[in-house]
């Protein structure tokens, strides 16, 4: 059993804690019905406007993208060129540099997607850094089976779905350009270096 609390600290306590015991890519499966729950419980420290609710101390640079449902939480920035999608929740103290891409995640609080980076339906721990153009991939693109598996004690398990990127343990940090294939599970303080293809499918010999 994959425990979310287990690569996130603070997963327990933090607003998303009624979905602590779901595995990670049931999360994402449900991430647009989630954000519209905890989004109607915000109070007036948020601007809502429809599905998308900033907390008041957000700045988001003229040219940045956000569709919702989405929260965005205190003191985070957005820069222009960042495109925010699909059923997003967005802890305190979190930056998105120019050119970068979350798409249906859940981003806890102090992590960084620096520049041109691309993040689908993925749960990232706090303190997590992605340097410039690294890529979590949600989608087996290269095969007709679409499932996504993710290796738990050596072993391949099916997770019943065909779009899961990662999750990601707090304090991890990914170099700049690498790829994390689809059903990546890192650890707390994990480190993917620049250039790396982490693929937990291909069993290294």
């Amino acid at each position: 059993m994959i425990r979310i609390g287990d690569y996130i600290e603070s997963m327990d306590t933090s607003a998303l804690s009624r979905w602590a015991s779901l595995t990670p890519w049931e999360l994402v499966t449900r991430a647009s019905e989630i954000v519209r729950e905890v989004l109607v419980t915000l109070g007036d420290e948020y601007e809502i406007r429809g599905d998308i609710a900033l907390h008041k101390t957000v700045i988001v640079e003229e040219g940045a993208v956000l569709k919702g449902p989405l929260i965005i939480g205190p003191h985070c920035f957005v820069a222009s060129g960042a495109y925010l999608r699909g059923g997003c929740w967005v802890g305190e103290r979190c930056i998105f540099g120019p050119g970068a891409e979350l798409k249906t995640s859940f981003v806890f609080d102090g992590t960084k997607l620096a520049h041109f980076n691309f993040v689908g339906d993925s749960v990232l721990g706090a303190g997590v850094n992605l340097e410039a153009g690294s890529i979590v991939c949600n989608y087996r693109n290269e095969r007709d089976d679409k499932e996504v598996r993710v290796r738990v004690d050596g072993r391949l398990r099916a997770t019943g779905c065909d779009k899961f990127g990662a999750l990601i343990g707090d304090r991890s940090r990914v170099g700049a350009n690498a790829v994390l294939a689809p059903g990546t599970l890192l650890a707390k303080a994990s480190i993917i270096r620049r250039g790396e293809v982490f693929d937990a499918e291909v069993v290294k010999t």
